[in-house]
């Protein structure tokens, strides 16, 4: 890529007492894994932390694009269900202010990119709702899987990745009703909904259940960010 590098915020999220050196102190934190995928494909990486919703919209107004990311799972009352027992802790000022960068972000028309919990997030945005348990997903805590995954014909993601694939995966949940004007783009074997979109050329929407930052393939994150430069 020439020219100007299109700055793409990433949101990233609060942890208390997180230590370093002498120092324990409230971090705002992001897996390194998500700026480089960035800084891979071509664009400038920025760090969002939380802030007010209203004040999402401008943040929006700066960036070329948008990642939100992976992180821990959406609180079911955002979607009209009760938790089941296997759904974790609610994040709730997390979904909050994502919640509002995604709506930013579908208002501006800028590029948006959901990974894992970012996808899921953007489904109930667009008033779609989730399964809140896979059995087998998984299978050991902390240690990233992997299973292929096959595009939709037709489809934008189709379009960046056109075969079958073997992707990083770590998740127990899933999309259930599809918000919106979302449609499925990709697939695992067993059915679950593994890539969302918006199908419009004006306006580039895509999430992805798995974890790209954690691969070695950056095609989804090359196409954000060739959206991002108007490319």
């Amino acid at each position: 890529m020439t020219g100007r590098r299109p700055l793409i915020g990433i949101s990233t999220y609060l942890e208390t007492g997180t230590r370093w050196g002498v120092w324990e102190l409230d971090a705002a934190l992001l897996p390194a894994g998500y700026p480089r995928l960035v800084q891979r494909a071509g664009g400038l990486a920025a760090m969002l932390p939380p802030d007010l919703p209203e004040r999402a919209a401008a943040t929006v107004a700066r960036l070329d694009g948008l990642v939100i990311a992976g992180g821990p799972d959406v609180e079911p009352e955002r979607y009209g269900a009760e938790p089941d027992p296997r759904t974790g802790p609610p994040a709730r000022a997390r979904d909050t202010w994502e919640l509002a960068l995604i709506e930013a972000a579908l208002s501006a028309r800028v590029p948006l990119l959901g990974i894992c919990r970012g996808m899921q997030l953007l489904n109930v945005a667009l008033g779609g709702t989730l399964v809140q348990h896979l059995d087998g997903h998984a299978e050991v805590v902390g240690v990233f899987g992997g299973h292929p995954v096959t595009p939709v014909p037709g489809t934008r993601y189709a379009a960046a990745v056109p075969e079958e694939t073997s992707v990083p995966t770590y998740h127990h949940q899933a999309v259930d009703r599809l918000g919106e004007g979302l449609i499925a783009s990709a697939h695992a074997s067993d059915g679950t909904v593994e890539a969302i979109e918006l199908p419009s050329a004006a306006h580039w929407v895509l999430g992805v259940q798995w974890h790209p930052e954690m691969g070695e393939d950056p095609r989804v994150m090359r196409d954000l960010v060739r959206a991002a430069s108007g490319s």
